[in-house]
């Protein structure tokens, strides 16, 4: 396998002063209360998985690269990007989705289904119409990003879902759901589940969301506050029972909701 073991900060290329990982199992948060001796207590921390060596070190290049952004780890497969991240807590996680082993999908299952803070999952790929990318996001992670993207690119997406924040490209999530939710779909229609109970608002801000408005052009669309607007989508992820807007969208378009198109 290109990439061996698994590393860390002060374990591996590039170990930091303190010869340790900041903000591990000792402190109980992803975020150290310190910042470590390598970066402030503001950092976001990022650990990369991909099972090329030579993609790993790219990555690593472009967000050591920002003041704010610190990879603390990297794993060559599933199986060692899980106890990595349970050790080293970060915030974000760049996945690649095809790795020998556990694959990116289930070790994103694996993640945020057994962690009570998992981090956010970027979905590293290189084709955006890959079938793992949909299987990806319905596992819960929070967007995708083309291998090829710029370095600036990547870094505001590091940054965008390490606040929260979802990275959707709807044309992509259309298309996917085009070739994966048709069955689903069959079995349900719009009227029916969880969707069925959202009001005519909030259908409404839905079908936004998945055009990939963010808040604040939902709300101008809408002639409504901002604060009305993140009232709406928090109902609307309560009643869906989704983890993020990404995880709304899926089942929106798996509903018949919002038909793809």
């Amino acid at each position: 396998m290109n990439g061996g073991d698994a590393v860390s900060e002060g374990h591996g290329m590039n170990g930091g002063a303190d010869g340790g990982a900041r903000g591990g199992a000792d402190d109980g948060g992803r975020t150290g209360a310190d910042g470590g001796a390598d970066g402030g207590a503001d950092d976001i921390r990022v650990v990369i998985a991909d099972d090329e060596r030579l993609v790993r070190m790219g990555l690593r290049v472009v967000i050591d690269a920002e003041p704010d952004l610190t990879v603390v780890g990297e794993a060559a497969d599933g199986a060692e990007v899980v106890p990595l991240v349970r050790e080293l807590r970060p915030d974000v996680v760049l996945m690649d989705v095809r790795m020998p082993g556990i694959n990116g999908i289930r070790a994103t299952e694996q993640l945020v289904g057994g962690m009570a803070e998992p981090p956010r999952i970027l979905v590293v790929t290189t084709f955006e119409h890959d079938d793992h990318v949909y299987d990806a996001l319905r596992a819960g992670a929070a967007g995708f990003l083309l291998k090829r993207a710029r370095a600036e690119e990547m870094v505001q997406a590091v940054r965008l879902v390490a606040r929260g924040d979802s990275l959707l490209f709807p044309a992509a999530v259309r298309e996917l759901a085009v070739r994966h939710g048709t069955d689903r779909r069959r079995e349900s229609s719009a009227g029916r589940g969880p969707v069925g109970r959202l009001t005519e608002r909030e259908g409404q801000v839905l079908r936004l969301m998945a055009t990939g408005l963010n808040n604040g052009e939902i709300a101008a669309r809408l002639v409504v506050s901002q604060e009305t607007v993140k009232t709406h989508v928090g109902s609307v992820l309560a009643k869906l029972g989704a983890r993020d807007r990404t995880q709304a969208v899926i089942a929106a378009y798996e509903s018949g909701f919002v038909l793809p198109g």
